[in-house]
């Protein structure tokens, strides 16, 4: 369906030169002196790259439609990895490449949403907030504070993150998975 500038708002996908973009931000103008347009920042969902764009008054848009799916992980087989779609219990695999660096926060039965343009995955989002055991890290020397407060710590799911220097092996903590940061410590 073809938009016209007035129909960009935040949030909203279309196609530009082929590839699915997701709208940041729109900036309407209409100057005093000759046609109006449309700035935006759009956000390239393949390859997550950025890109501002202007868009005359009379120019049209192709929206795009993006279908979300509720995956659950499964297991890693070499460079794929194997989800089952929760609706119909179909197996999916998913190449390390689509998952960029959410690789390394992926845990087993971990439920993720996924993105689709014509049948072709174009991203996976993993939940915001995932709470991991911590497996291994060096034990916080007590005054220690030349070094910020922090610490290296290996989690269950294989990353290494920055923890706060009481955080001993076993505990249970929370991760922003968007950022990869140490949230708060959780009792279970």
């Amino acid at each position: 369906m073809a938009l016209s500038i007035n129909d960009l708002k935040n949030g909203l996908t279309i196609l530009v030169d082929g590839q699915v973009y997701m709208i940041l931000e729109t900036q309407h103008v209409k100057p005093g002196k000759g046609a109006a347009f449309c700035r935006a920042k759009l956000r390239n969902l393949k390859n997550n790259s950025v890109l501002e764009r202007t868009f005359r008054g009379d120019e049209k848009v192709e929206e795009a439609f993006v279908e979300e799916r509720k995956l659950q992980f499964q297991y890693r087989s070499g460079s794929m990895f194997h989800f089952m779609d929760t609706e119909n219990f179909e197996d999916i695999a998913i190449p390390e490449e689509a998952l960029q660096d959410k690789v390394k926060f992926l845990k087993d039965n971990m439920d993720v949403t996924a993105y689709y343009y014509k049948g072709d995955i174009l991203y996976v989002n993993l939940p915001n907030f995932v709470v991991y055991k911590v497996t291994h890290t060096e034990p916080g020397i007590r005054g220690d504070t030349a070094k910020s407060g922090t610490k290296p710590a290996t989690i269950d799911s294989g990353a290494i993150i920055q923890v706060p220097l009481f955080v001993e092996i076993n505990d249970s903590i929370k991760v922003d998975t968007r950022t990869g940061t140490y949230v708060e410590r959780v009792s279970e």
